[in-house]
């Protein structure tokens, strides 16, 4: 689904990591570790098309990395990205739809995770776990099939890492990829790939 060769990535004059490659297929779950600083986020980012890599190359299949970029691949970073000041049913209707979902993908990411009465209350209204659950909505609501992700559990509680962990596993059974930076393990079997201890 996606490979990496050759990958050099610096941020300022500081080379996070050299000569990166490997490979995700379809079905598979990858765990991204290393310590803080490795340059995890950052390689992250540079998948998503958001950072050039100083050297090296990543391809998708079957797309130019433009066309997986748009319409391929789902990024949730470790911030959520959601509009504070909005109401969380306008927030996810913007997110959703511009991912390419239509009425009824948004009333099922709506439905499989538990949204209905945050709907109408400010985003900046909701804790952290319930930002993380509405920013998760837009994977449910306009599927694609490779999902990047930063710390996807990091606020959530054991009931809601235990429901995403089914949507991951849900999302794997259909031929999808999930390449995810993480501290603690994933809740679906995953290859682990540590990119380095940091400085």
């Amino acid at each position: 689904m996606i490979s990496v060769s050759d990958l050099t990535v610096s941020r300022g004059e500081r080379v996070l990591f050299r000569d990166l490659s490997f490979q995700i297929v379809s079905g598979e779950a990858v765990a991204l570790t290393g310590a803080n600083g490795a340059g995890k986020t950052t390689l992250l980012r540079t998948l998503a098309g958001f950072i050039r890599p100083d050297a090296g190359t990543v391809a998708f299949a079957d797309s130019e990395p433009a066309e997986a970029r748009a319409r391929h691949i789902h990024w949730l970073g470790h911030l959520d990205g959601l509009k504070t000041g909005r109401r969380a049913r306008e927030e996810l209707d913007f997110q959703a739809r511009w991912a390419g979902a239509d009425a009824d993908g948004i009333a099922a990411a709506i439905d499989v995770l538990a949204l209905g009465p945050l709907l109408d209350l400010e985003v900046r209204k909701l804790s952290a776990g319930q930002r993380r659950r509405l920013a998760f909505a837009r994977l449910v609501a306009a599927p694609r099939p490779l999902w990047l992700l930063d710390e996807p559990f990091a606020p959530l509680d054991a009931r809601w890492r235990a429901a995403l962990g089914l949507l991951m596993q849900t999302h794997l059974d259909k031929g999808g990829a999930i390449l995810a930076a993480v501290h603690d393990p994933l809740p679906v079997a995953a290859r682990a790939f540590d990119i380095g201890a940091g400085r």
